[in-house]
Protein backbone atom coordinates (compact mmCIF):
# COMPACT_ATOMS: atom_id res chain seq x y z
CA UNK A 1 0.00 0.00 0.00
CA UNK A 2 2.55 2.15 0.56
CA UNK A 3 4.49 1.93 -2.39
CA UNK A 4 1.22 2.64 -4.19
CA UNK A 5 0.54 5.70 -2.12
CA UNK A 6 4.64 6.56 -2.89
CA UNK A 7 3.83 5.89 -6.98
CA UNK A 8 0.47 7.86 -6.94
CA UNK A 9 1.97 10.81 -5.08
CA UNK A 10 5.15 11.00 -7.67
CA UNK A 11 2.91 10.70 -10.69
CA UNK A 12 1.00 14.29 -8.70
CA UNK A 13 3.83 15.57 -8.05
CA UNK A 14 5.29 15.16 -11.99
CA UNK A 15 1.89 16.35 -13.06
CA UNK A 16 2.27 19.38 -10.98
CA UNK A 17 5.58 20.06 -12.37
CA UNK A 18 4.65 20.01 -16.03
CA UNK A 19 1.45 21.97 -15.74
CA UNK A 20 3.18 24.77 -14.44
CA UNK A 21 6.15 24.55 -15.94
CA UNK A 22 3.85 25.07 -19.68
CA UNK A 23 4.26 28.07 -20.97
CA UNK A 24 0.37 29.78 -20.61
CA UNK A 25 -1.12 30.19 -23.89
CA UNK A 26 -1.44 33.36 -25.91
CA UNK A 27 -4.84 35.21 -25.29
CA UNK A 28 -7.15 34.44 -28.26
CA UNK A 29 -7.19 37.97 -30.43
CA UNK A 30 -10.66 40.14 -29.80
CA UNK A 31 -11.80 43.04 -30.85
CA UNK A 32 -10.20 46.09 -28.62
CA UNK A 33 -6.98 44.36 -28.23
CA UNK A 34 -3.64 45.02 -29.73
CA UNK A 35 -3.26 42.77 -32.82
CA UNK A 36 -0.55 40.10 -32.37
CA UNK A 37 2.65 40.58 -34.34
CA UNK A 38 3.35 38.26 -37.10
CA UNK A 39 6.32 38.16 -39.60
CA UNK A 40 5.91 36.18 -42.47
CA UNK A 41 7.12 36.08 -46.16
CA UNK A 42 5.84 36.53 -48.86
CA UNK A 43 6.11 33.90 -52.00
CA UNK A 44 8.82 35.88 -53.39
CA UNK A 45 10.56 35.80 -50.21
CA UNK A 46 9.60 39.72 -49.04
CA UNK A 47 9.38 39.31 -45.39
CA UNK A 48 6.63 41.41 -43.93
CA UNK A 49 6.33 42.18 -40.20
CA UNK A 50 2.44 43.65 -39.06
CA UNK A 51 4.24 45.79 -36.42
CA UNK A 52 6.04 47.59 -38.98
CA UNK A 53 2.88 49.01 -40.64
CA UNK A 54 1.27 50.63 -37.48
CA UNK A 55 -0.33 53.86 -38.75
CA UNK A 56 -2.22 52.43 -41.46
CA UNK A 57 -5.24 50.37 -41.31
CA UNK A 58 -4.46 46.78 -42.26
CA UNK A 59 -7.28 44.30 -43.91
CA UNK A 60 -5.88 40.78 -42.65
CA UNK A 61 -7.33 37.99 -44.33
CA UNK A 62 -6.82 34.27 -43.63
CA UNK A 63 -7.39 31.70 -46.72
CA UNK A 64 -6.82 28.91 -48.60
CA UNK A 65 -6.97 27.81 -52.25
CA UNK A 66 -9.42 25.19 -51.64
CA UNK A 67 -11.46 26.91 -49.77
CA UNK A 68 -14.92 27.90 -51.40
CA UNK A 69 -15.68 30.75 -49.92
CA UNK A 70 -12.47 31.88 -49.62
CA UNK A 71 -12.49 31.90 -53.61
CA UNK A 72 -16.08 33.85 -53.43
CA UNK A 73 -14.58 36.50 -51.53
CA UNK A 74 -11.30 37.13 -53.35
CA UNK A 75 -12.40 39.34 -56.14
CA UNK A 76 -14.15 41.90 -53.72
CA UNK A 77 -10.48 41.98 -51.73
CA UNK A 78 -8.86 42.63 -55.37
CA UNK A 79 -11.18 45.22 -55.76
CA UNK A 80 -10.72 46.87 -52.66
CA UNK A 81 -7.13 46.72 -53.23
CA UNK A 82 -7.04 48.25 -56.30
CA UNK A 83 -9.04 51.18 -55.43
CA UNK A 84 -7.28 51.77 -51.79
CA UNK A 85 -3.71 53.39 -52.46
CA UNK A 86 -1.72 51.20 -49.57
CA UNK A 87 -1.00 54.50 -47.86
CA UNK A 88 -4.62 54.58 -46.32
CA UNK A 89 -4.90 50.84 -46.10
CA UNK A 90 -2.82 47.74 -46.39
CA UNK A 91 -4.47 44.79 -47.39
CA UNK A 92 -2.40 41.44 -46.48
CA UNK A 93 -4.01 37.73 -47.19
CA UNK A 94 -2.35 34.73 -45.70
CA UNK A 95 -2.54 31.30 -46.85
CA UNK A 96 -2.41 28.52 -44.39
CA UNK A 97 -0.38 25.77 -44.97
CA UNK A 98 -0.28 25.53 -48.74
CA UNK A 99 3.45 25.67 -50.99
CA UNK A 100 4.58 28.63 -52.23
CA UNK A 101 4.41 27.38 -55.41
CA UNK A 102 0.83 26.51 -55.15
CA UNK A 103 -0.46 29.51 -53.88
CA UNK A 104 1.93 31.71 -56.80
CA UNK A 105 -0.16 29.36 -59.54
CA UNK A 106 -3.23 30.27 -58.17
CA UNK A 107 -3.13 33.60 -57.88
CA UNK A 108 -1.78 33.87 -61.50
CA UNK A 109 -4.47 32.45 -62.92
CA UNK A 110 -7.17 34.18 -61.45
CA UNK A 111 -5.80 37.14 -62.08
CA UNK A 112 -5.20 38.45 -58.20
CA UNK A 113 -2.38 41.03 -57.09
CA UNK A 114 -2.73 41.55 -53.84
CA UNK A 115 0.06 40.70 -51.25
CA UNK A 116 -0.19 36.59 -49.94
CA UNK A 117 1.96 35.58 -47.03
CA UNK A 118 2.52 31.88 -46.29
CA UNK A 119 1.66 30.50 -42.62
CA UNK A 120 3.46 27.30 -44.24
CA UNK A 121 3.44 25.67 -40.74
CA UNK A 122 -0.01 26.67 -39.36
CA UNK A 123 1.67 29.07 -36.76
CA UNK A 124 -0.11 32.34 -37.14
CA UNK A 125 -3.02 30.92 -37.93
CA UNK A 126 -2.82 29.19 -34.44
CA UNK A 127 -2.01 32.14 -32.92
CA UNK A 128 -4.93 34.08 -34.85
CA UNK A 129 -7.27 31.37 -32.99
CA UNK A 130 -8.33 30.68 -36.76
CA UNK A 131 -10.84 27.74 -36.72
CA UNK A 132 -12.45 28.71 -40.17
CA UNK A 133 -11.63 30.35 -43.05
CA UNK A 134 -12.41 32.82 -44.17
CA UNK A 135 -11.66 34.99 -41.68
CA UNK A 136 -10.97 38.49 -41.76
CA UNK A 137 -9.33 41.12 -39.28
CA UNK A 138 -9.91 44.82 -39.31
CA UNK A 139 -6.81 46.37 -38.04
CA UNK A 140 -6.49 50.20 -36.88
CA UNK A 141 -3.81 52.49 -37.50
CA UNK A 142 -2.69 51.77 -34.12
CA UNK A 143 -2.71 48.19 -34.16
CA UNK A 144 -5.83 47.59 -32.45
CA UNK A 145 -8.53 44.73 -33.67
CA UNK A 146 -11.36 46.55 -34.72
CA UNK A 147 -13.51 44.07 -35.87
CA UNK A 148 -13.34 40.12 -36.78
CA UNK A 149 -15.45 38.34 -39.55
CA UNK A 150 -15.82 35.09 -39.69
CA UNK A 151 -16.65 33.31 -43.62
CA UNK A 152 -16.79 35.03 -46.57
CA UNK A 153 -17.90 38.61 -47.44
CA UNK A 154 -20.78 38.72 -50.22
CA UNK A 155 -19.45 41.89 -51.92
CA UNK A 156 -17.27 44.92 -52.12
CA UNK A 157 -20.03 46.72 -50.00
CA UNK A 158 -20.16 44.31 -47.75
CA UNK A 159 -16.02 45.05 -46.75
CA UNK A 160 -16.48 48.97 -47.31
CA UNK A 161 -19.42 49.61 -44.59
CA UNK A 162 -16.34 47.79 -41.71
CA UNK A 163 -13.59 49.79 -43.28
CA UNK A 164 -15.62 52.93 -43.31
CA UNK A 165 -16.13 52.36 -39.62
CA UNK A 166 -12.03 52.34 -39.63
CA UNK A 167 -11.21 56.07 -40.59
Amino acid sequence: MKKKLTAILAIVLVLGVVATSCPAEAPAPEVGKQAPDLQLNTPGGQSIALSELKGTPVLLNFWATWCGPCRHEMPFLQQIYDERPEETLVLLTINIQESSSQVVQFMQSEGFSFTVLLDSNGNVAQRYNIHGIPTTFFIDKDGVIQEIKIGAFQSKADIETILNRLD
